[in-house]
């Protein structure tokens, strides 16, 4: 199989349990809206050997514009941490 967006994956999964492509539409939204809020709110979400979604903090630091080579303050501040589990890992081996 080769990259699949949103409307391909929909399809791929609604065609392998016989649901419709609205219905697995919106499970796949609302998956991701709550993976996104439980992160937002320093929530950790993880399905075991496949994925986990986690907020780290990122310290403050000084930084270059890469094009004037000037240092800039980059403040401290969060970001989201995606971490494979070992099926996926496994799976690309």
């Amino acid at each position: 199989m080769a990259n699949l967006n949103k409307t391909e994956l929909v399809a791929a999964i609604a065609a392998s349990t016989g649901q419709s492509q609205a219905t697995v539409g919106s499970v796949v939204d609302a998956l991701f809206s709550t993976v996104a809020e439980t992160v937002a709110t320093g929530g950790k979400v993880s399905i075991p050997g496949w994925i986990a979604f986690e907020q780290t903090a990122t310290s403050a630091r000084t930084g270059r514009n890469p094009q004037t080579g000037a240092e800039i303050q980059i403040p401290a501040g969060k970001r989201v941490k995606v971490t494979a589990g070992s099926k996926l890992k496994a799976s690309v081996k």
